[in-house]
C-alpha cells in the first residue's frame, strides 16, 4: 500500500473534479481537478530536473495556490519539502540552503534583483543545482517550465517512515534545527484532527494563515483537503476580509492576534459568525480575556490546542464538551503526554513540570543532528518539548511557560540567541538579552535589553539605532519592537542572566 501522504489526501478529493478547492480574493476558483493536474505537471518537472525520491525541494515564496500545489507536487514525487518564511534574509537563507542542500530552490523574483542575484549566489555556494521563480501572483519560471509537462503523474510510492518535509526551528544555541517529518507523521495528525474536530460534508475553511508554517500548511490545509472541502484562500489575515467571508464559512483557524483584531470591530458579533461551527486558536497562548470576550460577543467558544513543529498537534480542547479558557485541553488520540519533574518522575495534578510527548505524529529527528535528536528523546521514546505545564484534576493541560527561551510573536517562533549575536557584534555593545514581553496584539513582543560600553561608542547607541542596524539582517517579525539601554544585566550566582527578572522589570504591567 502506498503511504505517500498525497495518496491519502487525493483519495478523499471529491468525485467531481469541478468541485471547488480554493476560492481566491478575485473570485477565481481552483477546482480539485485543477490541483490534480497542476501538481502532476509540477511533479513531472521536478523529476525531469533529475531529482530523486528523498531529495529536498526548498521554497521561499508568498502564499498562492501555485505555492500550495508545489508542496503537493513535491511530496507526490517523493521529495522532501522545505518551506521557508518569505521574510528570511541573506544569512538565514545561506544556512538553510547549505544545511538542507536541496536539489531545487524555488524563490521569489525579487531575490534575483538583490545583491547581484542573491538566490543564484546562495544556491551556487550551497551546491543547489536548480533555481526557479514563483512570484506573488502565481507566475514565474516554475510555472513556465511546468506547462511543458504532462498533467498525468503516478504518485511515487512512499513508506510511512519516509520523509515528507523538513521545517527549521531555531535552537537557543543559535543553530537552527531541521525537524524531519515523515509521511506517517503528517498523515496521522491529519486523520486525527479531521476526526477530532468533526469535519463534515459542506464545510468551508476560511484560510488566512501563512503556508510556511505547521498551522497553515499542515493543520488547516491537510484537514480541508482530507475533507474534500473548499477554502477561501486568502494571502494573509485581514479583519475586513474576514468580516466579509466569515458568514460564508464554517471553520476558521487563527492565531490569537487574529481574534484580538476581530474584536476591535464593534460590528463583529453573532451575526457575523452565524454559519461558523468551529473557531480554532493556536501557535501562541490565547489570553483568557480574549477567550471570554469572544464568547460573550459571538456565542462561540474558541477551541484552543497545543502543538509544535516537531509533531503537529499534541492536545486539543474537546469538540463536544467543555472548552476551558486558559487550557489546551486533553492529549489527542494516539498521543501520549506526560508531565514530569526534574528527575523524570510523574508529578501530581496541579504541579508544574516538563511536558513530554510520544506518538505517531512525533517527528523522526533533527536533520543531520543525530546527537541532538538522541538528547531530545527519553530512553522510552518521549520527546522533551521544552515546555512547562500541568494537568488539572480532570486532565486538562495548561501550558505555564517554556524552559527554553522561545518568544512567540504573532504565532511565529523567535529564538533570542540569533538576535543577541547580531546586537552583541555592534560597536558600543557589551552584551544583550532578548526576551518576550506581553503584547495585546502579538501575544509577545520581541524586546532587547542592551548593556552599553562606558565610552564614546556606547554613548552613541540609541534604541532606534539598534533596531535600524539589524532590520535588514532579520525577518521583520524577529526585529525587536522595544529596546532598553542599561548599565548591567541581572545575573544569578552562576553568572547566568536572569531573564525572568528582566521580564518582570520591563513588563508593561510595571508601567515601564
Amino acid at each position: 500500500m502506498n503511504q505517500n501522504l498525497y495518496s491519502l489526501l487525493a483519495a478523499h478529493f471529491p468525485q467531481d473534479p469541478a468541485a471547488p478547492c480554493m476560492v481566491l480574493p478575485d473570485d477565481r476558483v481552483w477546482t480539485y481537478g485543477d490541483v490534480e493536474r497542476a501538481s502532476g505537471r509540477m511533479a513531472n518537472l521536478i523529476v525531469a530536473l533529475g531529482l530523486k525520491p528523498g531529495d529536498r525541494v526548498a521554497a521561499q515564496v508568498e502564499k498562492t495556490p501555485e505555492a500550495l500545489v508545489l508542496y503537493l507536487a513535491a511530496i507526490r514525487a517523493g521529495m522532501v519539502f522545505l518551506p521557508l518564511n518569505p521574510a528570511y534574509q541573506r544569512h538565514e537563507l545561506e544556512f538553510f540552503l547549505g544545511d538542507a542542500k536541496p536539489g531545487l530552490f524555488v524563490c521569489r523574483p525579487q531575490q534575483r534583483m538583490l545583491a547581484a542575484e542573491l538566490a543564484n549566489e546562495l544556491a551556487t555556494k550551497a551546491g543547489v543545482p536548480h533555481v526557479l521563480e514563483l512570484d506573488d501572483h502565481g507566475c514565474g519560471s516554475l510555472i513556465d517550465a511546468a506547462t511543458r509537462h504532462a498533467d498525468a503523474f503516478a504518485t511515487v510510492p512512499r513508506a510511512k517512515d519516509d520523509l515528507a518535509a523538513i521545517l527549521y526551528t531555531s535552537g537557543t544555541t543559535g543553530r537552527s534545527k531541521g525537524a524531519m517529518l515523515s509521511h506517517g507523521n503528517l498523515a496521522h495528525n491529519a486523520r486525527t484532527l479531521h476526526d477530532y474536530w468533526h469535519f463534515q460534508p459542506g464545510d468551508v475553511m476560511l484560510h488566512m494563515l501563512p503556508t510556511f508554517h505547521v498551522h497553515g500548511l499542515f493543520v488547516a490545509c491537510h484537514t480541508t483537503l482530507l475533507n474534500g472541502s473548499a477554502m477561501f484562500f486568502e494571502p494573509k489575515f485581514d479583519a475586513a476580509r474576514a468580516m466579509k467571508l466569515l458568514p460564508q464559512s464554517t471553520v476558521f483557524m487563527g492565531v490569537p492576534t487574529y481574534y484580538v483584531r476581530l474584536l476591535l470591530d464593534p460590528v463583529f458579533g453573532r451575526q457575523t459568525c452565524r454559519n461558523i461551527r468551529l473557531f480554532v486558536s493556536g501557535s501562541a497562548p490565547l489570553l483568557k480575556e480574549t477567550f471570554d470576550e469572544f464568547k460573550a460577543r459571538t456565542g462561540h467558544t474558541i477551541l484552543e490546542r497545543y502543538g509544535m513543529t516537531e509533531g503537529g498537534m499534541f492536545t486539543s480542547n474537546p469538540y463536544d464538551g467543555e472548552r476551558r479558557g486558559g487550557t489546551v485541553g486533553f492529549p489527542l488520540p494516539g498521543t501520549s503526554l506526560q508531565i514530569v519533574g526534574a528527575g523524570g518522575t510523574a508529578i501530581k495534578p496541579g504541579a508544574v513540570g516538563q511536558i513530554q510527548v510520544k506518538g505517531d505524529n512525533v517527528f523522526v529527528g533533527y536533520w543531520g543532528m543525530p546527537e541532538k535528536t538522541k538528547e531530545e528523546f527519553t530512553a522510552d521514546g518521549y520527546f522533551r518539548t521544552g515546555d512547562m505545564g500541568s494537568f488539572d484534576a480532570e486532565g486538562y493541560v495548561t501550558i505555564s511557560g517554556r524552559s527554553k527561551d522561545l518568544v512567540i510573536t504573532g504565532g511565529l517562533n523567535v529564538y533570542p540567541k540569533e538576535i543577541e549575536e547580531l546586537i552583541d557584534a555592534m560597536p558600543g555593545v557589551v552584551e544583550s538579552a532578548v526576551i518576550g514581553l506581553p503584547h495585546p496584539d502579538f501575544g509577545e513582543a520581541v524586546t532587547a535589553v542592551v548593556v552599553r560600553q562606558k565610552n564614546a561608542a556606547g554613548a552613541a547607541l540609541t534604541e532606534s539605532g539598534i533596531i535600524a542596524a539589524i532590520k535588514d539582517k532579520l525577518a521583520n517579525f524577529k526585529v525587536p519592537k522595544w529596546v532598553y539601554l542599561v548599565d548591567e544585566l541581572p545575573r544569578n550566582a552562576m553568572g547566568k542572566v536572569q531573564k525572568n527578572i528582566l521580564r518582570k522589570t520591563y513588563s508593561p504591567m510595571t508601567g515601564r
